[in-house]
This record gives C-alpha cells, structure tokens and sequence, in this order.
C-alpha cells in the first residue's frame, strides 16, 4: 500500500499496456503497411505522417488524415485494405523483450490486466491468438470500442471500468505521447515504453517512469510508481533508457 501524493492510499490492482509498440514489436511492419497502402493510393507519406500514425491514432483517424471526411463504408473498405498489408508480414511482428515474463509475473500475483489499444478488434484478436496472449487479458479495448482515440481518455476510463478498478490504482503503459497523454487524462499513472521517440516527448507528455522494455520490471517498481508524483526513470531501468 502507498500513498498518491495527496494523502490518499492506494494499491496496485491492475496493469493496462497498449499494443503496438507496447506488447508487442509492431513499429516497422505498422508502418511498412501504411506506407504500401497509401503508395497504392497514389499518396505521398511525409516524415510528419509517420509520426501521426505512430502516435497511437485510430484507423479512422489516420485515414481521415489523409482524405478527409470519408464516409463509414469508405473507411471499412480502406482500412481493410491496410491490413491486408499488415497480415502479409505478420509474422515479422515478435513480443517486446521481457513482456512475457512480465505478463505471468503480474498473473501469478493476481493483478488484473488489460489492454487499451487504437488498433481495430480484427487485428488485435489475430494478434493474441498467434503470439497466445489469449488468457492473459481480463479486458481488451480497442478502437473499435470508442468514439474518440487517444489523447481522448476514454479507452482508459473503458478499460478501468470494466476491470471495476479505480484510476489510481493502475498503471498504463504506452510507447506514444498521444497515449500518454490519455492514459494521465484518465488519471492513471503511466510508464512510457522508449522505443522510437526521444525521452523528452514521453517527459512532456507527463510519464511518471520511461523504460526501453520490460526486462527485469517488478511488480514491486510498479507499486513504487503508484506512490511517486515526480517523473523519473526506474532504476533498474537506467542503464538502457532513452537519451
């Protein structure tokens, strides 16, 4: 049991990870996908598209920034095409190092989990059941699941909802300043996966701790997050964190 900083105390019940970036190593083919798709569309993706699509949007959303306000058939028939990109090289697509081990460790100590992820039902249900992440998640939201994507709070609030888990008793992870960003709006305490963004972003976002994977992550560490306000790097963390 620890304190929020507001005198309140407060106990670890539940970890809620996004996907991409996240669980699993996605980035790369994520992207290629999008950008053979697009290509076949006859669009040039700039240096700032990527950096919106990596940012934890919706389909939806990404598809509308680059068409505009596209009707609902539309967008089902062009996301649908993504991803047909995307399952070609989905065996390309391996878990985070550490998020394995990390995923039973929380099991065996009975602390809920859940994911709050931007990306569509089909793709994430595809995903768990090849990498058998099935049985490890109480509750999975996706974007399929709300009306407004991250930085918007709601797959966070969702996600705490149906795990009946208070907001300051868990804690997000996400690789995105976007998710970030939501995961605080829901006021979670949120642990920024480093992957493809300096720290600085995940810092001014608001992340309460930054971490390259999951290797050696404790449940304890988490139990110390839930009773820090300061951002700061985990210790154990240091020596492979982002500069």
């Amino acid at each position: 049991m620890s304190s929020n900083g507001n005198g309140k105390k407060c106990s670890l019940e539940a970890v809620i990870l996004d996907m991409d970036g996240v669980i699993i190593d996605s980035h790369p083919v994520h992207l290629r996908a999008w950008q053979r798709f697009l290509e076949t569309m006859g669009r040039h993706i700039s240096q700032g598209d990527l950096a919106y699509i990596l940012d934890g949007r919706k389909r939806t959303e990404i598809l509308r920034h680059f068409w505009g306000d596209l009707s609902e058939s539309e967008i089902l028939e062009y996301g649908k095409r993504k991803d047909e990109f995307f399952q070609k090289a989905a065996l390309e697509v391996t878990l985070l190092p550490g998020v394995s081990d990390f995923l039973v460790q929380l099991k065996k100590q009975n602390i809920a989990l859940a994911v709050a992820t931007s990306a569509s039902t089909t793709r994430t249900q595809s995903t768990f059941k090849r990498l058998r992440l099935d049985d490890y998640f109480a509750v999975v939201v996706t974007g399929d699941d709300i009306v407004q994507g991250k930085p918007d709070p709601a797959v966070y609030r969702t996600a705490c909802e149906r795990l009946r888990v208070p907001p300051e008793n868990a804690v997000a992870f996400e690789d995105a300043v976007s998710g970030i960003r939501a995961a605080k709006a829901a006021r979670l305490r949120c642990v920024a996966v480093a992957g493809h963004e300096p720290r600085q972003k995940f810092e001014a976002a608001g992340a309460d701790h930054i971490i390259r994977d999951f290797v050696g992550l404790s449940v304890r560490d988490l139990t110390n997050i839930l009773g820090r306000n300061r951002s700061d790097i985990l210790p154990q963390q240091l020596a492979s964190s982002v500069h």
